[in-house]
């Protein structure tokens, strides 16, 4: 019996950075396949829709042959049940987002038995957020190398006249 190491990698992912393709990146030399889920939350005001956010980071995995990227509004450990994954990859930045992890981490596990795997960021990417990222396009700043070309390029055409 052949199996395949699977593992969910969820976010809000608006926008996609170069932080969140790191971790997607070194995930996909770990696993079989890496399913990159977009969390949909509608109370959350989102710059980009889910279908934009899916094909912005459908296209800058392309070439990673093992990531598949699906949205799911819910839990993410419903959907790991839902579809037969049995780990969370999870990044982090700093201290302060493994307190926050943690929890979630161990909620998650007294749920569905669902294993959360920290990966600690590149420190090159170590301070970005997406939220940092769209605050600085807004204001005129230069985001060059912190995003993916394609992400940059769709950022300065939405917020332009914002």
């Amino acid at each position: 019996m052949i199996v395949v190491r699977r593992v969910v990698c969820p976010g809000s992912f608006d926008p996609v950075t170069n932080g969140h393709l790191d971790i997607i990146s070194r995930a996909s030399r770990l696993y079989d396949e890496v399913v990159v889920m977009v969390s949909i939350n509608l109370a959350k005001k989102s710059l980009f829709t889910v279908e934009e956010r899916l094909d912005l980071i459908r296209e800058v995995t392309r070439d990673y042959g093992n990531v598949k990227v699906d949205a799911f509004r819910g839990l993410t450990v419903d959907y790991c049940r839902q579809h037969d994954i049995p780990a969370i990859v999870r990044g982090l930045r700093a201290v302060t987002d493994y307190d926050y992890e943690l929890q979630i981490a161990q909620m998650n596990h007294r749920m569905s038995e669902v294993e959360t795997l920290f990966m600690a960021t590149n420190p090159l990417y170590a301070f970005l957020s997406s939220s940092l990222i769209k605050e600085v396009v807004q204001w005129g700043g230069d985001v060059t190398g912190l995003v993916p070309q394609l992400v940059h390029d769709r950022l300065i055409e939405r917020l332009k006249d914002a």
